[in-house]
């Protein structure tokens, strides 16, 4: 018996995940990742990477996509709220630029599976979170892409409360519009 549950999204191939989480006095124990559940679950990847972030309350990253060497990947927060958001990327898909978001965090403990295509991005909502994700292929530094984040033609509804600063990096206030893109 699968030891997490699979949320479907409305758009295609994404996946919202839930452990079964064991908790008794002493704490809790969970399965973050097993192949044969996940594969059961129809995530039958191989990921070759693991990835690790820490980000203060207003951080926003992203919207970052891989152009040449793109990445299914599995993301969650090990500490900490955010707010997770991705774009369709895939040509000819019906729900390309349109965008999904989810809160991790963990309270929680869902995981989000994105498959290659899709650009992907995150707020911090708590004072302090750490995010982590496996990957189906590794880092290629001059194959990242992206997407502005606050691009009107997708409207993203970032929840941002009222006096939070936004922290982005010089490199994500530049990312072009969805539809100036070329791919």
């Amino acid at each position: 018996m699968s030891k997490i549950k699979v949320e479907t999204c409305n758009i295609e191939g994404l996946k919202v995940i839930t452990p079964t989480v064991f908790g008794d006095e002493r704490g809790y124990f969970m399965e973050t990742y097993n192949y044969n559940d996940f594969k059961e679950a129809g995530i039958d990847y191989n990921f070759v990477q693991d990835n690790q972030s820490a980000s203060k309350k207003g951080v926003l990253r992203g919207l970052h996509f891989q152009i040449d060497f793109p990445q299914d990947k599995l993301v969650r927060v090990i500490r900490g709220e955010v707010f997770d958001v991705v774009v369709d990327m895939r040509k000819g898909s019906k729900t390309y630029g349109q965008w999904f978001g989810v809160r991790l965090s963990e309270e929680n403990k869902k995981m989000f599976f994105i498959p290659k295509n899709f650009a992907h991005g995150f707020l911090v909502l708590s004072d302090y979170a750490e995010f982590t994700y496996k990957c189906t292929d590794f880092y290629h530094p001059n194959d990242e892409g992206g997407v502005i984040w606050n691009d009107p033609d997708i409207g993203i509804d970032w929840p941002i409360e009222p006096g939070t600063e936004l922290t982005i990096s010089d490199k994500d206030t530049k990312w072009p519009r969805f539809k100036d893109i070329k791919r």
